[in-house]
């Protein structure tokens, strides 16, 4: 039994994938509504899209977390079951980092974290990045899924009227943090049709 003033931890993982918008909105909706303690991985790849995509230093982006980890460290905290989180987030997820989750490959800390989420039975959510998928990338997100994670691909909805970027960007937040029971009202959430005053 985790002790009651243990803090409650979620570890990010931004691959090299396009769209690392989604990790550092949803560390900056962490820092914003909740106590979660962030522990944050970011390949090399995450660091240049975050400069090209967003215009963005990554120093600043790592300031999001409360602990940052080098990515080829295998023998950071979050590299073993010992150290209990709440589970992890990668966002986005490359093709590659879903391929190496997939098969176990723990040759980098993102897929060791992930691995040790999938093996002690913590959530694992994954924003996989890539369209159109092909019959073996759909394999490996059902062996994922299979093994317990979730494939959470950024699919805007539009029933919450988004106005800009950020909307819908906060929409696949909102969708995440819900699969770990965080729950945070950012965007309208559906209560069905509008009702008509007649």
């Amino acid at each position: 039994m985790t002790a009651p003033d243990s803090p409650r931890r979620i570890v990010v993982g931004l691959s090299g994938s396009s769209g690392p918008h989604y990790g550092v909105r949803l560390m900056e909706v962490l820092r914003a509504h909740t106590d979660h303690e962030v522990h944050l991985v970011m390949s090399k790849g995450a660091r240049a899209t975050i400069e090209i995509e967003m215009g963005r230093d990554p120093a600043e982006v790592a300031e999001l977390a409360h602990v940052v980890h080098d990515e080829r460290n295998l023998a950071a905290s979050i590299a073993s079951g010992t150290f209990v989180t709440d589970g992890m987030v990668i966002a986005p997820c490359s093709i590659k980092t879903m391929a190496a989750v997939a098969n176990s490959l723990n040759d980098n800390l993102i897929v060791r974290a992930a691995d040790v989420c999938l093996k002690e039975r913590r959530r694992l959510v994954m924003l996989v990045r890539e369209t159109p998928l092909h019959a073996g990338h759909l394999r490996m997100m059902t062996d994922v899924t299979n093994a317990g994670g979730v494939i959470l691909p950024p699919v805007p909805g539009f029933y919450h009227d988004p106005q800009t970027i950020d909307d819908l960007i906060d929409h696949t937040v909102v969708k995440t943090l819900d699969q770990f029971g965080i729950h945070v009202d950012i965007i309208r959430r559906w209560s069905g049709p509008p009702v008509d005053p007649s």
